[in-house]
């Protein structure tokens, strides 16, 4: 790591807050869309388009800085995607259509992914292999939080002060973790002139990454289980709103309350680090969320399940994924170091591409039950141990060929 020192504490803090932006701009203003509708003179339907357009930006986006943050370094690009994430903050607070505002949330969104990859980036270029998972779970930590107090600021904000205090206060809220990259954060990887930025190459370096055993493994196996918690967050307003009857207060009740067991187990993850392998952890944890997705799917598939029982299935399946993230996370980008900017934007390019999948999965499959919801998660869940154990067997053999080579190679030089 170049330059100054930082209390690797507030360095989590502020990689944290870096991570959390994205989530931040997507559930702050959701409280909002029947204001923002009636204020700009449109349906509900029209502004949610808003949200699909920053999905679409945040899965690009990624894309783009990857090999930028390679290049330029860390901070750079960090300045860049900032400064553009808190100009389009104040437009969309000034949006005077509809269509503007969802155009504005497209810029909005590729400006504050730069948090999420540079953040990952960073984690790899400063801490150890070993430590690498720890830091994701403290991560997770500040990033899960965001569910819990995003809607409800949001909420307390719009109905003193109307929806466009929110994107005003986003905008703040960039510009203070600017200003702590700018002054406290330091530098943790110097440019580097021979990253091209080239299509050509940058495809092929993205190829490279992806054809590693790894990689591949540990990527697509978190990603896919994280589509399982896109799916609740896609279905989940209307299996308990409609078909439960609960009131939209009780259902952010709800929605506290699972998001909570995804922070706990985060945290006991760090723990059980001190014992066991990230490899045992994700296991154990995949496999305990497919049988729970099982049971959650079959249960509402034949009427099984009342709110009680359906809550306490998602959370146990949502904090299966407190112990999944992390651990594959880490294993992901555990192989990088050169390429870390572009592992951490493949990585979550990959997770947003099929988080937003099993969204739309969800929406298409509505048929008034909670089978869509459900069906999509277990599915999920199930795909991703068959990912994990094809390619752990794959990474076993590679690394059995890797070792033959080397024997052979230490035979042949000493004949």
């Amino acid at each position: 790591m170049q330059g100054k020192k930082i209390n690797k504490t507030f360095l989590i803090l502020i990689l944290g807050l870096l991570s959390a932006i994205g989530p931040f701009s997507i559930d702050m203003y959701l409280p909002g869309f029947s204001a923002i509708a009636t204020d700009l003179h449109t349906s509900v339907a029209h502004i949610s388009l808003s949200l699909s357009s920053f999905f679409i930006g945040i899965s690009v986006g990624q894309f783009i800085y990857g090999p930028l943050l390679d290049r330029y370094g860390r901070k750079k690009p960090l300045y860049i995607g900032l400064v553009l994430y808190i100009i389009a903050s104040a437009g969309c607070a000034l949006a005077a259509s509809a269509d503007m505002l969802i155009t504005l949330r497209l810029v909005q969104a590729l400006g504050s992914c730069v948090g999420m990859v540079a953040s990952r980036a960073i984690i790899r270029d400063i801490f150890p292999v070993n430590e690498i998972a720890k830091v994701f779970s403290k991560l997770m930590l500040v990033i899960a939080v965001s569910p819990i107090i995003a809607p409800t600021l949001g909420g307390y904000l719009i109905v003193a002060y109307g929806w466009h205090i929110v994107f005003v206060v986003l905008a703040i809220m960039a510009t203070l973790i600017l200003v702590a990259i700018h002054f406290v954060l330091p530098e943790s990887m110097e440019a580097d002139a021979t990253v091209s930025l080239r299509p050509s190459l940058i495809i092929k370096n993205y190829a490279t990454v992806l054809r590693t055993p790894q990689f591949y493994t540990y990527a697509f196996t978190g990603a896919i289980a994280a589509a399982g918690l896109y799916a609740y967050i896609a279905g989940s307003p209307y299996v308990f709103i409609e078909l439960f009857k609960v009131t939209e207060k009780q259902y952010g009740w709800i929605f506290a309350a699972v998001a909570l067991g995804l922070i706990t187990a985060s945290q006991v993850n760090s723990l059980l680090l001190k014992k066991f392998t990230s490899q045992q952890i994700i296991r154990v944890a995949i496999f305990c969320q497919m049988l729970t997705g099982a049971v959650l799917f079959i249960g509402s598939a034949n009427g099984l399940l009342n709110v009680y029982s359906t809550i306490a299935l998602i959370f146990l399946f949502l904090s299966c994924q407190g112990f999944i993230f992390p651990n594959t996370s880490a294993l992901s980008m555990a192989p990088f170091h050169k390429n870390a900017g572009s592992a951490s934007a493949l990585m979550g390019g990959i997770q947003m591409i099929f988080g937003a999948l099993s969204s739309v999965a969800v929406s298409a499959l509505n048929n008034a039950t909670a089978m869509p919801m459900t069906g999509v998660m277990a599915l999920c869940s199930l795909t991703s141990v068959c990912i994990l154990f094809i390619g752990s067997k794959i990474i076993i053999y590679k690394v059995r060929e890797e070792d033959l080579k080397e024997e052979t190679l230490e035979t042949i030089s000493r004949i």
